[in-house]
This record gives C-alpha cells, sequence and structure tokens, in this order.
C-alpha cells in the first residue's frame, strides 16, 4: 500500500489547515489509519487515529478539540483537520496504517505499531 500525505503549510498561529491522507493500493477497511507529527529533535508522536471499519476515533490528549480526523472510503482517503494551531504544533506530519486487531486503546498511538507511511507533509506555525 502507498500512502501520500498532501495538504501542509505555513500559518499563522489561530490559522486552520486540513490534510489528507489518500491510500493506493489497498483500502482502509481493515486497518487505523493514524496521524502522526515529528518536530526537530523530538520522537515521533501519534495524535489522532481512525477506525477504517467503524469509523471511531481516538485523539490525543494535546490536540483535543483542535484536531478532527475523519474519512471517505469511496475516494481511500483520510482527513486531518486543524484548528487554532499553536506554534508548538509545528512538524512534519505522516499519515499511516496498522491492522485494526492490532490496536488497542493502550497502543493505538504508538508508532511502532503502524506498518505504512506515507511521505510526510510539514506544518509550519508563525506566532
Amino acid at each position: 500500500v502507498q500512502l501520500q500525505a498532501s495538504g501542509g503549510g505555513l500559518v499563522q498561529a489561530g490559522g486552520s489547515l486540513s490534510l489528507s491522507c489518500r491510500a493506493s493500493g489497498r483500502t482502509f477497511s481493515n486497518n487505523g489509519v493514524g496521524w502522526f507529527r515529528q518536530a526537530p529533535g523530538k520522537e515521533r508522536e501519534g495524535v489522532s487515529v481512525i477506525s477504517g471499519s467503524d469509523g471511531s476515533t481516538y485523539n490525543a490528549d494535546p490536540v483535543k478539540g483542535r484536531f478532527t480526523i475523519s474519512r471517505d472510503n469511496a475516494k481511500n482517503t483520510v482527513y486531518l483537520q486543524i484548528n487554532s494551531l499553536k506554534p508548538e504544533d509545528t512538524a512534519v506530519y505522516y499519515c499511516a496504517t496498522a491492522p485494526l486487531f492490532r490496536l488497542t486503546t493502550h497502543n493505538v498511538l504508538l508508532a511502532r505499531e503502524y506498518e505504512y507511511w506515507g511521505q510526510g507533509t510539514q506544518v509550519t506555525v508563525s506566532s
């Protein structure tokens, strides 16, 4: 499966962005699709995950209320709407997939559980 992430850019604090992750070669139906981010000098962290099966979502505490993950199965695309952007949201954002059977609430945001990764899209928030 190949994942293509897009939608990043340079925005001012308080602004919004919508990121997209399109898959080719496989559908999301039996997978969880997660968005992760990695800032310079920091570890990759999970921010939001959606089930390709039932659409249930899971968000990391720092982004709750500001990040919304959604899917369009017909387009094989997962979206991440980011509102009220903060300078600390600056990072490369990646999407990735993992088999649903592998994911629990304890590991759903752990990068090591995910098999396929997109190339990343840069989000830069200016203060």
